[in-house]
């Protein structure tokens, strides 16, 4: 398998952490390259939901490293949340089998409420974010004034620090119109969360350098998706970092030339959560798919708007990460759909596009160009061979996968590790 980058090739929720998940059983080690409990990974193994924000659901095989890397923006409260419960659910965490880079920025509780008071503001242009304090993290980074595990963890330099970063948001927030958070009680809950995580604080590089020389399969997993990429998303309606591949080298340290492959993650059809354009949005397949009881977040549990399949935005997507191989999810989701459409084209302003317009406003009044495809009105969720897929099923699967220029490899008929179908 060497080197694999997964991303998702559409605005997040494709269903990665099962597709993870599934990859992992030829890897050795896991990483997470980006984000923070802002996305959700749910995987399910046999009747047990396990839902995941910051560590890779590789935790949940045996024999495998995790690792968050240094280009994950991290909440160690509530990362202390998770590995509490990993073990009442009897999944061992140990430095053994999972490692923090020790270089990964910290998010704090005035990066959750300057999140809060920005989209509030904001009123109806809001972006739509978790308010988990993301992007006032990153950009704290980015002013080079954010502080990092190896800051958390130093018991002599962490209270100053804390106290000089507080005082200066402490300012922020009440200008807004917030209550200031108090010091001392941040200093006993942040020094805590810092003592429980010391012994999985790595130089992370280091380890993924040896362990890629000596030839070990890696597999890098990002958060969100393309669309929700900071620099080739639907700017402003964003995430705070790069979603896309070239996120896995630089929030990993591990270069673009020990990279083997990209596979896309993308649904048989189109999801984002949040504001901003969805061109091919339709409330029929909403309705359909909510009905069914899908489409919830796993971090907000925010119904997620829906579409159809969207071919110009997927094949922005295959040319932007370099997607060598697709794995299609969520395929049984259409098992009851007579009429399937699919996105080739865009109308806007009398033209005709089929390429992604960089400019979020013009992509608002893309009126989608639909090809038509036959349903297969019958269930898949219980097929295990591709060749065993109703033919209609087959042609769409396969036209979708032509019409992104990439290759299908993998078929998911459901989130149960069994129901994936290699091709």
């Amino acid at each position: 398998m060497a080197n694999v980058i997964l991303v998702g090739a559409q605005w997040g929720d494709e269903g990665k952490g099962k597709i993870i998940d599934v990859l992992t059983e030829t890897s050795e080690i896991v990483v997470r390259t980006q984000g923070g409990n802002n996305a959700g990974h749910t995987v399910f193994i046999g009747r047990d939901k396990y839902v995941l924000h910051l560590i890779p659901s590789g935790i949940l095989r045996p024999n495998k490293v995790c690792v968050i890397g240094n280009g994950v923006v991290l909440d160690p409260v509530g990362l202390v949340g998770e590995l509490d419960g990993l073990a009442r659910l009897g999944i061992p965490v140990t430095p053994a089998n999972f490692q923090i880079s020790e270089t990964a920025h910290i998010v704090f509780p005035w990066h959750r409420q300057l999140d809060g008071a920005r989209e509030t503001r904001k009123g109806k242009d809001k972006i739509g974010t978790t308010k988990r304090g993301i992007g006032p993290a990153y950009g704290d980074k980015a002013a080079r004034v954010g502080m990092r595990m190896i800051d958390l963890i130093n018991r002599e330099r962490f209270p100053a620090k804390l106290r000089e970063r507080l005082a200066e948001n402490n300012e922020v927030i009440q200008a807004l119109g917030g209550t200031a958070l108090d010091y001392d009680q941040l200093l006993a809950e942040y020094t805590a969360a810092g003592d429980r995580l010391r012994p999985f604080v790595k130089n992370t590089v280091l380890f993924l350098h040896e362990a890629s020389q000596r030839g070990a399969n890696i597999l890098f997993e990002g958060a969100q998706g393309t669309f929700l990429d900071i620099d080739h998303g639907t700017y402003p309606y964003v995430t705070s970092s790069n979603t896309t591949s070239g996120g896995a080298c630089t929030g990993s340290g591990v270069p673009p030339n020990r990279m083997d492959k990209v596979v896309g993650v993308l649904k048989a059809y189109t999801t984002r959560v949040g504001e901003g354009p969805l061109p091919t949005e339709n409330a029929v397949i909403s309705d359909l798919l909510h009905g069914m009881g899908r489409e919830f977040g796993a971090t907000t549990g925010r119904a997620r708007r829906c579409g159809w399949f969207d071919a110009v935005a997927t094949r922005h997507a295959a040319m932007v990460n370099g997607i060598d191989e697709l794995a299609i999810t969520n395929i049984d989701g259409l098992d009851t759909v007579a009429d399937i459409q699919v996105c080739v084209a865009y109308r806007v302003d009398g033209q005709l596009l089929r390429h992604l317009p960089s400019d979020s406003e013009v992509l608002a009044r893309c009126e989608p160009v639909y090809e038509h495809f036959p349903g297969w009105s019958t269930p898949t969720d219980a097929i295990t061979q591709f060749s065993d897929l109703p033919v209609n099923c087959r042609h769409y699967l396969l036209s979708i996968a032509q019409l992104t220029g990439a290759r299908l490899t993998i078929a998911s008929v459901g989130p149960a590790r069994e129901q994936t179908m290699f091709l």
